[in-house]
């Protein structure tokens, strides 16, 4: 177990994968704020002990805090955990910002793209905090299905930073022997792989509902990937991070495991189920549905050509059957495997 000391860390989100943190740390022996969104929220945390809409049945560690305070939960945290739907984080970074130590290191361990701006969510970290900080950034991404981690099941995980020194210390507060942590100096890639999976679980789970065969999903998702190698190399990330476990092995966990949201949302899409009543009726974000209008923006920004995204995209938004996706698909001139 991990007795590192380290001041205190705050994980902000009480999402399954932002309470999972909490739990991980707490188990290694790290101080833990948990910050909830509503006086409520904390308070119901508190009572039953454990997070019943997203953690059932795990019960939150002793030294693990729940609070809705931003001022208790930041102010004194040298490490902050963003772990919050990529949809809201401007919004609770605004909460924070005015507790947010200038030194302190920021780990965002949320997936996904930002909508309107197809920005990374470092990059909104950095825009929204500007001038008022001047701390690290780390990412934290791989192969990480939340359920499983709480279960005591072994996992690994990458933590990204420009800084050797802090990737370091993130890995050191994390890392468990049932929880791997390796460390990586690319954050776009790591960044990427983590949001561009979401994308493709969704085709991988069309795949499923149309039993179309494994020869068959395994050539969607390799064909996925090529796409986020593309993407990674022209956005300035190292294209062999995509060979790793923010790449190759987050995209086998999401599209493979029934655990995996973006994979429900494309195989319930694949029986004919309306895409507003899939997303009502998940009681969690499938960051995938909102990533991949973001990622048509920035490809088409970055001119790269990205087949499976638009054609996803089209099913989700312009009415685009899934019928004559895979014709569309299966139809394009046939090409070198690396073009």
């Amino acid at each position: 177990m991990n007795t590192n000391q380290t001041n205190k860390v705050a994980v902000l989100g009480t999402t399954s994968w932002g309470t999972t943190l909490a739990i991980l740390l707490a188990r290694n022996g790290i101080k833990v704020n948990l910050l909830a969104r509503t006086e409520s929220e904390a308070k119901a945390l508190i009572d039953s002990g454990e997070n019943t809409r997203f953690t059932p049945g795990v019960t939150l560690p002793r030294s693990l805090i729940v609070t809705s305070s931003p001022k208790s939960a930041i102010e004194n945290a040298q490490i902050i955990v963003i772990a919050v739907p990529s949809n809201t984080i401007r919004a609770n970074i605004d909460r924070i910002s005015s507790f947010i130590k200038p030194d302190a290191v920021l780990v965002s361990a949320t997936k996904g793209l930002e909508v309107k701006t197809g920005m990374r969510m470092t990059e909104v970290l950095v825009e929204e905090l500007k001038n008022d900080w001047n701390g690290i950034l780390c990412a934290l991404s791989g192969p990480n299905l939340a359920k499983e981690i709480l279960l005591g099941k072994p996992s690994t995980t990458v933590i990204a930073s420009t800084s050797k020194r802090e990737a370091k210390k993130i890995q050191d507060v994390f890392n468990s022997e049932l929880f791997r942590v390796y460390t990586n100096d690319d954050i776009v890639g790591v960044e990427l792989g983590g949001a561009l999976k979401n994308v493709f679980a969704i085709g991988a789970g069309i795949c499923d509902g149309m039993k179309v065969g494994d020869n068959a999903k395994a050539s969607f998702v390799t064909r996925g990937l090529a796409e986020m190698v593309r993407l990674t190399s022209v956005a300035g990330g190292n294209p062999l991070t995509i060979a790793g476990l923010a790449g190759v092995g987050d995209t086998i966990a999401t599209c493979y495991s029934e655990l995996s949201r973006n994979r429900t949302v494309g195989f319930k899409l694949a029986t004919g189920m309306k895409l507003d009543k899939i997303l009502k009726s998940m009681d969690q974000v499938a960051e995938g549905v909102i990533t991949t209008a973001a990622l048509v923006k920035l490809s088409n920004s970055l001119d790269v050509d990205m087949p499976i995204t638009q054609c996803t995209y089209e099913i989700l938004y312009e009415g685009l059957s899934i019928e004559e996706a895979v014709l569309r698909l299966l139809g394009r001139n046939p090409a070198s495997e690396w073009d």
